[in-house]
């Protein structure tokens, strides 16, 4: 069941996935899987408009805060921009998450990160179009879980560089 879901543009304007995520079609398909509370981070995009919004289903956003970390970890289902930092930090939590690519950025290095990590089994990635066909038909009990960070990996790697090892 996917009661609580996150969304997340990143410090960008990404209106395309704030408009699909309250979309009527991509609502229906949240509700289906018992979505019952939606929480937009918008950054520097336009507000969802409220006459469009659900009445089903508690909507709320904010532009930023210090850390998104806490809305991740309380999250059923996360749904994000494409942007290495939140794939990363989502992953990291053991949270589903379906990566959006905003398809508007010049050098769009999302559409390489997200789509290594959907390769990789790790994630969902679409675009805004299909948002809705990916939220009804995505499996995340068969995502993989994402390898835990091994912090002493980099000084280790410098110590064979350097002969030290």
């Amino acid at each position: 069941m996917v009661s609580y879901v996150f969304v997340t543009v990143g410090t960008t304007k990404f209106d395309k996935l704030v408009k699909s995520v309250t979309d009527p079609e991509v609502i229906n398909a949240l509700k289906k899987r018992g979505c019952r509370h939606i929480k937009l981070q918008i950054g520097n995009g336009l507000m969802p408009e409220n006459d469009k919004l659900s009445n089903e289903i508690k909507i709320e956003f904010y532009r930023f805060k210090e850390s998104i970390r806490e809305d991740i970890e309380n999250a059923d289902l996360v749904i994000s921009h494409g942007g290495a930092g939140c794939c990363i930090e989502t992953l990291e939590a053991g949270k589903p998450l379906v990566a959006v690519i905003n398809e508007d950025l010049m050098n769009n290095h999302q559409i390489e990160v997200a789509s290594k990590l959907s390769e990789g089994g790790y994630l969902y990635s679409t675009n805004c179009d299909n948002l809705s066909y990916v939220i009804e038909n995505a499996d995340f009990a068969k995502l993989k879980k994402f390898p835990k960070r091994d912090p002493n990996l980099f000084a280790k790697s410098l110590d064979v560089i350097m002969g030290f090892c």
